[in-house]
């Protein structure tokens, strides 16, 4: 612990120690490229090891772009609140009114009883039920729900089974279960997870001519691969993980008893689900879709500019209907008022909000500087190198990377030069930046990896080597799966 703190002190020393030696040589030499190199390279390594909060960290750009000559104020303060960031606070307003009023935990419930309780069908449920969920809210969020479930599950095996290997077996495979799924679900929506709202939004300044990543558009490839992967996971988790072991079924009526709690469904929980069904419509629709054989036209092109709403439009707009909404009962914690009130802003995850403007900031330093033309004057040699090679390799290495250091803080840093390569060595830039988005979130292996991971460890079911273990093979098949939908599905569907 104390190597540690006296790690982050020394970091934050010598990052202060050269951001105030690069204001002074700038002050006698115009090097804007120098510059950015150096802010670039502190945010980087004290996100990485996280001198500061995320978030805190996040706001040097906005400190240092004026100081050291790269950016004015006033081109940098607009970042931190742009268009994706309002899709991401309006659908997390969604999602926090459906945790409220837990219809969250009725889909997942009612999800998990279609599957039946043999330990295979039962762990198939929970994983669909978590990836669903975690498609639409915080994979945290979605974790934390469906472990408190889970627990209650493994609570009512045990009372039948005991306490043996067998009963600790298929609790830390629920927990896994758990905690992969709700990482992978996050990849099939543009909202799912942060990492992605990011690539969108860093495409657009890098590319701003080109056509929009839009969330219908994410979808028609994000949910093949969520499905794929978690088949992948499920089958680990029970061919290998499970693989040996007597795991009788659990009663049927233990699913039942937590529905039951619930009771019928209520007033608020009818108009959540009826605006978050609209929600996810308006998005998918929102553009016209093509599925080959059918174009089915956007509802956007009913307007006088349909080039002036984007996804943003319709999540804030959905938010703003539920905090008009009445509430006839109360919620969990007493309070009645409306379907969404006040504390909904406070719910926000804010250094979130933070994190992402701190990544766009960098992404706009980079260019403005002129140090993405430097960067990418450095890879022009990739233009010869297959592309295949270059996919899989960069897959790859974003996939280990991220089981060290945060998915978000990892993306916000390597997408800006993503783009910056791929224009040098004329190369489709999406062919690089999406695949590594995908493999931010394929972290399976370290409890500190991702939030699920953190959690479920938390819950003392499972062990770090079981982790290890299933996770190693889920990160190599990821890699494989990205990369193949990077190569020859993805293309097709953001041509």
């Amino acid at each position: 612990m104390e190597k540690s703190l006296l790690l982050k002190k020394s970091l934050l020393a010598i990052g202060l120690i050269s951001l105030i030696g690069m204001f002074f040589y700038q002050q006698s030499h115009d090097e804007p490229i120098a510059a950015m190199a150096c802010v670039g390279g502190v945010v980087a390594i004290w996100w990485i090891f996280e001198v500061l909060p995320l978030g805190i960290t996040a706001l040097l750009p906005l400190a240092a772009y004026p100081l050291l000559g790269i950016a004015a104020t006033k081109e940098i303060a607009p970042i931190y609140m742009s268009s994706v960031l309002l899709l991401f606070i309006g659908g997390f307003m969604v999602a926090i009114a459906m945790q409220r009023w837990n219809l969250h935990r009725r889909i997942a419930l009612n999800i998990i009883s279609l599957f039946g309780s043999a330990p295979p069908r039962l762990l198939a449920g929970f994983m669909m039920a978590t990836g669903f969920l975690s498609m639409w809210i915080s994979n945290t969020a979605a974790t934390v729900m469906m472990v408190s479930i889970g627990l209650a599950v493994i609570a009512s095996y045990e009372e039948i089974e005991g306490e043996g290997e067998n009963s600790r077996v298929f609790a830390s495979t629920i927990m896994m279960g758990i905690a992969y799924s709700a990482t992978i679900g996050g990849i099939a929506t543009l909202i799912g997870t942060p990492p992605n709202l990011a690539l969108t939004r860093i495409y657009a300044m890098s590319f701003p001519h080109a056509s929009e990543i839009s969330f219908g558009k994410w979808v028609a490839f994000g949910i093949p691969i969520s499905l794929v992967m978690v088949v992948v996971a499920w089958s680990c988790l029970v061919f290998i993980h499970m693989r040996g072991k007597k795991i009788n079924a659990l009663a049927d009526n233990v699913i039942e008893e937590e529905k039951n709690k619930l009771g019928p469904l209520s007033y608020e929980e009818k108009c959540v689900g009826i605006v978050f069904i609209s929600m996810a419509l308006f998005w998918i629709f929102r553009k016209d879709l093509n599925l080959g054989f059918l174009v089915v036209p956007g509802w956007s092109n009913l307007l006088a500019d349909s080039k002036l709403v984007d996804d943003s439009t319709v999540a804030i707009f959905m938010a703003l209907i539920l905090f008009m909404i009445p509430a006839k009962n109360k919620d969990n914690d007493g309070e009645t008022g409306r379907v969404l009130n006040g504390r909904a802003i406070r719910d926000i995850p804010w250094e979130t909000i933070l994190l992402f403007g701190g990544g766009f900031a960098l992404a706009k330093g980079i260019q403005m500087s002129g140090l993405s033309l430097y960067i990418g004057s450095k890879f022009q040699a990739l233009e010869n190198v297959p592309i295949a090679v270059t996919v899989f390799s960069l897959t790859g290495g974003m996939s280990f990377l991220t089981e060290l250091t945060s998915n978000m803080a990892s993306t916000e840093m390597l997408l800006p030069i993503l783009a910056s390569i791929a224009k040098a060595a004329n190369l489709n830039p999406l062919s690089l930046m999406v695949p590594a988005t995908l493999a931010a979130s394929c972290a399976f292996m370290l409890p500190a990896a991702t939030a699920p991971n953190a959690i479920i460890f938390g819950s003392r079911k499972v062990k770090i080597g079981e982790m290890v273990k299933v996770g190693f093979i889920i990160n190599t098949i990821s890699i494989i799966i990205i990369g193949l939908f990077s190569l020859f599905v993805i293309p097709h569907i953001l041509s």
